[in-house]
């Protein structure tokens, strides 16, 4: 009789994930913006023995153009030791990576080979808008008894964006996973408190309200998503839904607590259109509902018009653009990108209704332009944008391209590529960039990178169902 064993890299717990072997390889996606040769998964070596350390060593080219390569994820994680939907069986083995712009989803092994991932499945549009009425997707998350995929478009039509739901092993689209979505019409990102049955959702915008950059007459009229949405994870059905209010434009990135007993999470929102502010709220369990609370508040930076883009001459300011966050696996730091002003700051949240700000790094930004320490006489373009943690909370890693049509606006004579690793102090917090990490430019054969994950799981990637 056979002996099945978990997958190693899955962890019952987040104290186990936090003890785990270090990573040694990254996977960035890279695409190519005019959209003239394919996008490309690479791989970058996190191994601080190796002699390849900081240098890519993997590349594979997907098999059209167009894609615009996004969030992508795990096709199995640690949620699949959850009782309630065990597939102890799965492997984490398969990347799932989605064209943002093609809506199709591109399926890579990493097993026989981690350096080398082999693709082995393309889901093109029409598979995913038929069986789930969906397009453009967006996130991955790995769930207990399945892949599921945000979407920001409906199938046809604009919207309403939503999830659908994947095989975790044929990775054939199993259809919508909403039943009932109520007014829920915007769609974003998506996360989830497990153990209590509650997803919830955030909000950005329509493929029409996005796909040509950010659109002043919307921004400005407050179109864009506000609201976030909290979900009977088991139902399938939307059962609240809180407002922050109009002004805050773009609520986009969630990262709930680790911890599965907490019942609360950090929302980043991009820009207010009160003072070009960004800022990061907290849900948490108030009675029966949820409630928000903004909790950080980062302010635009004055800067002369001459420096600024066109789009943001008239406001005389550099606005932070907070467009991602994460936290650690401990539940102990956060991590705010602000992407406008190029500042990665690090805000120690044991207690998360009283965030403190403990570590700042910068790199590049719209007017700063800051140097890494690797290339002290190359001035940046963009900032720190997706960032990752590693599972013991002592790497983050930063990429620096957020979207081809945002990077287009606000670093209207280009953008660049590179990836920067921070090394953090796990006692007292502060982070300071690690000069011998710092792939760039040529590196990465003129594609942009974007979001990064980590061999064996990161900080984003997993949810757990022991504390």
């Amino acid at each position: 009789m056979p002996l099945f064993t978990p997958d190693p890299t899955f962890y019952p717990s987040p104290r186990d994930a936090t003890t785990a072997p270090s990573e040694k390889l990254a996977y960035v996606a890279a695409f190519a913006r005019p959209a003239d040769r394919p996008d490309a998964l690479v791989v970058l070596d996190v191994d601080d023995e190796s002699p390849s350390y900081g240098q890519v060593v993997g590349w594979t080219d997907m098999p059209n153009v167009g894609d615009e390569l996004h969030h992508f994820g795990w096709n199995a994680c640690s949620s699949a030791l959850c009782p309630s939907a065990a597939h102890p069986h799965v492997e984490r083995r398969y990347l799932v990576v989605p064209g943002l712009r093609s809506s199709r989803i591109h399926v890579l092994d990493v097993k026989e080979d981690p350096t080398s991932p082999k693709l082995v499945k393309v889901l093109e549009a029409e598979e995913l808008g038929k069986r789930a009425g969906y397009s453009r997707p967006h996130t991955v998350h790995c769930g207990p008894d399945g892949i599921y995929v945000s979407a920001l478009g409906g199938y046809g039509g604009d919207g309403p964006g939503g999830v659908a739901v994947l095989d975790h092993t044929t990775f054939e689209v199993r259809g919508q996973w909403e039943k009932d979505r109520s007014d829920q019409y915007l769609a974003y990102d998506f996360w989830w408190h497990i153990t209590r049955d509650v997803m919830v959702t955030s909000e950005w915008g329509t493929p029409s309200m996005i796909e040509d950059g950010l659109l002043p007459e919307l921004l400005l009229a407050n179109k864009y998503g506000h609201r976030l949405h909290f979900w009977d994870l088991r139902r399938r059905r939307n059962v609240q839904t809180v407002d922050l209010g109009e002004q805050y434009q773009m609520a986009l990135e969630l990262r709930p607590a680790h911890d599965p007993t907490k019942e609360y999470g950090f929302l980043g929102v991009v820009i207010s259109t009160q003072d070009l502010s960004a800022s990061v709220w907290l849900w948490h369990r108030d009675g029966t509902e949820f409630a928000l609370r903004k909790v950080i508040d980062i302010p635009a930076e004055p800067a002369d018009a001459a420096d600024l883009p066109p789009a943001l001459r008239p406001f005389g300011a550099v606005p932070p653009l907070v467009t991602d966050i994460d936290l650690s696996v401990d539940d102990r730091f956060l991590y705010v990108s602000a992407w406008g002003t190029g500042e990665l700051l690090q805000y120690d949240v044991s207690d998360p209704f009283q965030p403190r700000q403990t570590g700042s790094v910068r790199f590049g930004g719209i007017v700063a332009r800051r140097p890494h320490p690797a290339a002290p006489d190359l001035a940046l373009a963009g900032g720190p944008q997706m960032v990752e943690v590693s599972r013991n909370g002592r790497r983050v890693y930063v990429s620096n391209s957020l979207y081809g049509a945002w990077d287009d606006q606000f670093y209207p004579d280009g953008v660049g590529a590179w990836v920067a690793r921070l090394d953090v102090d796990p006692a007292d917090g502060g982070m300071t960039a690690d000069p011998r990490f710092f792939p760039h430019a040529d590196d990465f054969r003129g594609l942009r990178v974007h979001q990064i994950r980590l061999q064996g799981g990161d900080a984003s990637s997993d949810s757990y169902c022991f504390p």
